[in-house]
């Protein structure tokens, strides 16, 4: 098709929900985005006012309570707006934007992610050489290196997007996202589907087989050395990471498939909400109740605002 579309306004086709509904669903989204930014800002303050914390894990925490900050300031307030609005548009180049940060924080939940599975593999089968294997440059490494590879991943795929002539004019998603700029199009997207499914077998195997090789490596530890405490420690903070990644991975795949199966909106936004909401609301409650630095901390914040308030 030869038709042109360089309209620079966007219309949006939102969330199908019955008018009943519409603030009932602001509410639930406004609570839940409050929370996160709550927890997770909590969360970071704590660990940049208190020296004892600067340390690879609760640095670690940090970035993934920034990247969930990240991503979930990108969509949701955007979100909630066009619930509200009986024309729900964007301009093209926030389109842009906003689909370059939510691909950032979907790739960087997985970088975060094998870098916490690398720390726990180091901390439980090389306890000796924790220090001197995980210090702050190394940490620092680490982090450049997962957001730099994000953002060279996103780069291929926004990239081709942009470059795409545009016959239309409604993004087909509750927000954008670089499947959403392609559909944009009405040229043949072969090459753009092939890069891009390329990029995701690439970043998802790097997930999962880094993921997978140190949870095996933790457990043959664990199995020769027959030790409880090892072993309890493994369990305590092996689990919660485990869960909260196949969340993400789970719920992000579910959201490429729909994609890909052109399914009714609705599911597909509800796995993307799924992904950005679940792990960003429970990874600063699981991580401070787990960690007990962190749990100290709290209860003694909370403690002395307790106290101040009786005085």
């Amino acid at each position: 098709m030869n038709i042109t579309d360089n309209n620079p306004i966007l219309l949006i086709q939102g969330i199908n929900i019955p008018h009943r509904f519409i603030y009932p669903a602001f509410a639930l989204l406004l609570v839940a985005y409050l929370i996160i930014l709550t927890t997770n800002i909590g969360i970071m303050l704590l660990i940049l006012m208190d020296r004892s914390l600067q340390q690879p894990m609760y640095l670690l925490f940090f970035s993934l309570s920034f990247n969930d900050i990240l991503g979930n300031t990108v969509v949701l307030p955007r979100m909630m707006l066009d619930i509200v609005s009986t024309n729900p548009s964007i301009s093209y180049s926030w389109c842009v934007s906003q689909a370059f940060f939510t691909q950032a924080y979907g790739t960087s939940c997985h970088t975060v992610m094998m870098i916490m599975a690398f720390d726990r593999y180091v901390a439980i089968c090389h306890p000796l050489r924790y220090t001197s294997i995980m210090s702050p440059t190394m940490v620092a490494k680490l982090t450049v290196s997962a957001w730099s590879t994000s953002i060279a991943l996103i780069s291929i795929t926004l990239g081709l997007a942009v470059r795409l002539t545009r016959c239309r004019s409604i993004i087909l998603n509750a927000f954008c996202d670089i499947a959403s700029l392609y559909k944009l199009s009405c040229q043949d997207l072969s090459i753009n589907n092939i890069i891009g499914v390329t990029c995701g077998i690439i970043m998802g195997g790097l997930s999962v087989s880094s993921v997978a090789f140190t949870y095996f490596r933790i457990l043959i530890s664990c199995v020769s050395k027959k030790n409880k405490e090892l072993n309890r420690k493994a369990v305590q903070t092996c689990t919660s990471h485990l869960v909260l990644y196949l969340i993400m991975l789970c719920s992000g795949n579910l959201v490429i498939i729909l994609h890909r199966l052109q399914i009714h909106n609705g599911y597909r936004t509800l796995a993307a909400l799924l992904f950005l909401i679940i792990p960003a609301n429970m990874n600063p409650i699981i991580y401070a109740i787990q960690t007990k630095e962190l749990r100290t901390k709290i209860v003694q914040i909370l403690h002395s605002k307790v106290t101040q308030l009786q005085e």
